[in-house]
């Protein structure tokens, strides 16, 4: 029997109730095969001459239409299949929106992308106030633009700086934040969201006038005011992406020509350009990057071990890592948080921390007050291990010493449960050195997080030989609730991610030394893709946890990539820590440059005394090639020896755990895809010139030559 994904039913006042139900899938999401099916049931609206509204709900517990299924975008061969796929939503859509009668969509739980597209297309739209209900359109993550009619409706809706926002960031908006774009017309409890819907609909078709603050009105109703907003808005574009990311420019250009020349024209640009962008190399990599975290997710036992529950979570340590765990953890995870510091001070900062960053939220609109104080009484402190009993998950996030790592073992072991896991969030010490010793090795695992955890997606679960499958399996699900995308490493020195990252910030400490100025080179790797340039990074880490990391990769795996300039030691003479203390490559606090308008810190200026100090003049010689080069070929070479060694299991895992650990460029897929898109070939050739002109650091590792020489990918 073939189930049906459109349902109709019609009530006796009049009002037809049209349900979404996609067989089989816990989310909707809308496919092209769905498009007859469609047509089918509006036809038989039209057909209906009893019909005097229309509701569109979904049958989903938990959400209204989580947008397109991506699946069906690969099977497309060329731009014009795509073309087509746009065409026929825009089609199916528009037949919607020329129905006679008022169509209402009752949205509760994500409305995205293609679904938020339908919404747009009904007359009117009624939003649940729950947590789950959020509305925008992420095309634009994917490396695409809304593609059925989407670029036309939403600045007709609520103007085109507001819809622009939304299209160029991909960002969601919640159902308070909705009501007040105009995107809904009505904001209610979910209990009555299906009635609100229908008095709606028995209103007739809402009449939507389009609310322009003075900005708007000066920007958006003449022809100069809309030139002088996408010229504003392209310089923005290019600033963020660095002409690394199409989409952005083309939903720019579709909006314009929509606005200047009217929908249709519109409609026909963003279908072209939909088309266009599916064949792109960079939405290829984006989409593979999506359909890989997607499946990371599925995957919930570990070597067949199932998860155990975690229903009360202890962290050992107040500091700046320790507040940042505790803050995941009650407010993503939704689980208790015993914080343990050896002073009130440290709890005292820990609770801050959490705190800030909801008081953030709330000033935002984003909580309420009542969520704010709710999420904020799962945290609680204690100078002793009081309350430790009943804790299923330790994070241990203290200095890194091994003695004091032991205790903190040996201090777990006595107050918990014999279930509870022992994780430590170190970034240098081997697992199996914490574990020896401990009376319960089985339950001794690494969970590493990246500063700031409240950002920074990624996060490293290491087992040691002795770490029991049951205990990663349960680290990882916390992981997850946690927000993270976690991914397994071995047990080995810097683990994945400052595995990788070492070779690549040696090299551009060695190109400073060269004498290349530290603001030639940041840019070179931003305008290549990074979020921020290496020095930049360095600051931000810290000079001194760098120079800790690199003694440590030289010492345990050889190798004259992991060996840091020797010069550097004297920016540590000269007490230059990076930002945390205001002194590093850059000016920071009072010394730094400030904006005469707004008084805050400007545009990043490079201490020029570091020059001094260090005993270079700086002078850009090498071409911007040269220096993304000499950095991200180290980098790529040691991901292969990464994988080579069982480090990552996967080339997935790897790509994730650069992409999130360290912001190397999505767009090019993470190192695996990028050596891929290179060539295998032509990466050994490039890596053989570096050798013979720049020593054996960059001697290419036996797996590359190996995969050259059969002319294999990883992929």
């Amino acid at each position: 029997m073939n189930e049906h994904t459109f349902s109709l039913d019609i009530r006796k006042d009049g009002i037809g109730i049209l349900t979404m139900d996609v067989p089989g899938e816990s989310m909707n999401t809308l496919k092209a095969a769905f498009a007859d099916e469609i047509r089918a049931v509006l036809a038989q609206v039209r057909a209906n001459k009893d019909l005097i509204g229309l509701v569109i709900v979904s049958g989903k517990p938990d959400s209204f239409i989580a947008g397109a299924d991506i699946s069906m975008l690969d099977a497309c061969t060329s731009a014009q299949d795509a073309q087509i796929l746009s065409r026929e939503g825009q089609e199916v859509f528009a037949e919607i929106e020329q129905l006679d009668i008022p169509v209402i969509a009752a949205i509760h739980g994500p409305c995205l992308g293609g679904g938020l597209e339908l919404a747009l297309a009904c007359h009117g739209r009624v939003a649940s106030d729950h947590g789950k209900t959020v509305l925008g359109v992420p095309e634009v993550q994917l490396g695409l633009l809304p593609g059925s009619g989407g670029t036309q409706r939403l600045p007709r809706l609520i103007g085109v700086a507001k819809a622009l926002d939304l299209m160029l960031t991909g960002k969601q908006v919640r159902p308070k934040q909705a009501g007040k774009l105009g995107l809904v017309d009505e904001v209610v409890p979910p209990s009555i969201l299906l009635d609100a819907a229908i008095k709606l609909a028995h209103k007739g078709k809402p009449r939507h006038s389009l609310k322009r603050d003075l900005q708007g009105k000066l920007l958006e109703t003449s022809g100069v005011g809309r030139k002088v907003l996408f010229d504003q808005a392209r310089k923005g574009v290019m600033a963020k992406t660095r002409g690394n990311y199409p989409a952005p420019e083309r939903i720019l250009d579709v909006v314009r020509i929509g606005m200047e020349e009217g929908i249709q024209a519109g409609l026909a640009a963003e279908s072209r350009h939909f088309g266009e962008l599916v064949m792109t190399a960079e939405s290829a990599a984006l989409r593979s990057l999506f359909f890989a975290t997607t499946q990371m997710k599925k995957e919930v036992s570990y070597q067949g071990a199932e998860p155990r529950k975690v229903s009360h979570v202890a962290v050992l340590g107040g500091g700046l890592m320790g507040g940042g765990i505790a803050y995941v953890t009650a407010t993503k995870a939704g689980v208790p948080v015993r914080i343990k510091d050896v002073g009130s001070a440290g709890i005292g900062n820990a609770m801050r921390y959490s705190h800030d960053l909801l008081a953030k939220r709330l000033k935002r609109r984003q909580i309420l007050r009542s969520e704010l104080e709710k999420q904020m009484s799962r945290l609680t402190g204690t100078l002793d291990y009081s309350g430790f009993h009943r804790v299923d998950l330790v994070v241990e996030a203290v200095f890194e010493d091994i003695n004091l790592k032991h205790q903190m073992v040996q201090d777990v072991e006595r107050e918990c449960g014999e279930h509870t896991v022992f994780a430590s969030n170190t970034s240098s010490l081997p697992i199996h050195q914490i574990a020896q010793g401990a009376a319960r090795p089985d339950k001794i695992v690494g969970l590493h997080y990246f500063s700031p955890v409240d950002k920074m997606p990624l996060a490293e679960v290491i087992p040691h030989a002795g770490t029991s499958a049951e205990t990663v399996a349960t680290t990882l699900a916390f992981a997850r609730a946690q927000g993270k995308t976690p991914i397994v490493v071995k047990d080995e020195a810097g683990f994945y991610v400052n595995r990788i990252l070492a070779p690549y910030m040696n090299e551009a400490a060695r190109l400073v030394l060269e004498g290349e100025p530290v603001e030639v080179l940041d840019g070179a790797l931003q305008d290549f893709g990074f979020p921020v340039g290496p020095i930049t990074l360095l600051d931000e880490v810290g000079i001194d946890v760098g120079a800790k990391i690199s003694p440590i990769l030289e010492q345990e795996l050889g190798g004259e990539q992991f060996q840091a300039p020797k010069a550097f030691d004297k920016l540590l003479q000269d007490d230059r820590k990076g930002r945390k203390n205001g002194k590093g490559f850059y000016l920071y606090g009072k010394a730094a440059p400030r904006n005469r308008l707004t008084g805050k810190e400007g545009k990043k200026t490079v201490d020029e005394s570091v020059y001094v100090l260090l005993g270079v003049k700086p002078q850009a010689r090498l071409a911007k090639r040269e220096l993304v080069e000499r950095c991200v070929l180290l980098m790529l070479n040691e991901a292969a020896m990464a994988l080579d060694g069982g480090v990552v299991a996967s080339a997935r895992d790897g790509d994730i755990g650069a992409i999130f650990g360290i912001g190397f460029p999505p767009f090019l897929g993470g190192p695996f895809r990028y050596m891929d898109r290179l060539g295998i070939g032509e990466l050994v050739a490039r890596l053989e010139h570096y050798q013979q002109r720049l020593g054996e650091r960059y001697a290419p590792c036996a797996r590359l030559k190996a995969m050259a020489a059969e002319g294999l990918s990883f992929y």
